[in-house]
């Protein structure tokens, strides 16, 4: 008997230790992936405006003037989240976030860095034959919140492949998100005739996998006709690329100097934002088609440089 309730008592004792265990915290970047862009996109009661291409107004094409402030108001540099890329790599400003988008990306930390005045992101051919697209990502150490305007000097890698600018804070599950830019000048799918000047820009709100999305494309042959880069391929030139995050759902992008496309979420943004730049492809036509391997091979198009990024806060007027 004494024996017995020993050992009843000893399982009780175990039983209670295993409930008292708390599961291991899942390490958010593993499971950080991208949705496909053929989600469905969600429609906004409020018609998205535009802001107009007036011939009054005198544009800066070079992108280094941020949007006319509102009245009461101006544009304050955040310096944390600029950068002019003239000498090495600002550990106190971006990280090298290396989570892995789908077969065949592997993302690597040598794939990234500065230099010649550039941050530059370049895919490789690994010896992989599942994860063969290496790769990287650069994100900042800095989250951001509305009424905020960033702007960054970019020329796109010529491979089949999304050369991105982007503000993220989340998971595949759970994030808000807005992507400036998913250029691709060069797509291999002969499905996407217009990638090569087309500037893809959308948001992403999603919570417990319920996604809330809409794009605000625009193509750059329909810039103002003075615009030097009107009509110039994502690759044949350094593009300004900008978003003004004006509140909790109106976003409006910025190519070259002038407004291009807008979007008004159809749920309020609620999270400060990381700024992320990378170059990743999959074989699927609403990207442009597969990478092709031997352009991996290529140093004169398998490169997307970043001349500098310019970001700031709307603040009230001194």
């Amino acid at each position: 008997m004494t024996f017995l309730k020993s050992t009843v008592i000893l399982f009780i004792i175990l039983c209670i230790s295993c409930k008292s265990e708390t599961a291991p915290e899942v390490d958010e970047l593993k499971t950080e992936e991208k949705l496909p862009n053929e989600e469905e996109l969600t429609p906004t009661e409020e018609e998205e405006t535009e802001e107009p291409v007036s011939e009054n107004i005198e544009y800066d094409f070079s992108g280094q003037t941020p949007p006319p402030a509102p009245e009461g108001m101006e544009w304050k540099l955040v310096s944390e989240l600029s950068d002019e890329f003239n000498d090495t790599f600002d550990d106190t400003k971006w990280t090298k976030s290396l989570w892995n988008y789908g077969v065949p990306v592997n993302m690597v930390s040598e794939n990234s860095g500065v230099n010649d005045g550039n941050l530059w992101i370049k895919a490789t051919l690994a010896e992989n034959e599942e994860r063969w697209f290496q790769s990287s990502r650069v994100m900042s150490k800095t989250r951001i919140n509305y009424p905020m305007y960033t702007v960054s000097r970019i020329k796109g890698a010529h491979i089949s492949a999304y050369n991105t600018f982007w503000l993220n804070n989340g998971n595949i599950s759970n994030r808000n998100e807005i992507d400036v830019i998913e250029n691709n000048s060069n797509p291999s799918c002969d499905c996407q005739p217009d990638f090569p000047w087309q500037m893809n820009s959308q948001y992403f709100h999603v919570i417990d996998d319920d996604t809330k999305r809409n794009k605000g494309n625009f193509d750059n042959r329909e810039l103002s006709n003075d615009n030097p880069l009107n009509g110039i391929q994502w690759n044949e030139a350094y593009h300004t690329f900008g978003v003004w995050w004006k509140d909790e759902t109106h976003i409006q992008f910025y190519l070259d100097g002038e407004p291009a496309g807008n979007v008004v979420s159809a749920r309020n943004f609620t999270r400060e934002l990381n700024i992320i730049w990378d170059l990743w492809t999959v074989d699927a036509d609403w990207l442009g088609g597969l990478a092709k391997k031997e352009h991996l091979q290529d140093s004169t198009m398998n490169t997307m440089k970043v001349d500098w990024i310019h970001t700031y806060q709307l603040v009230e007027k001194e």
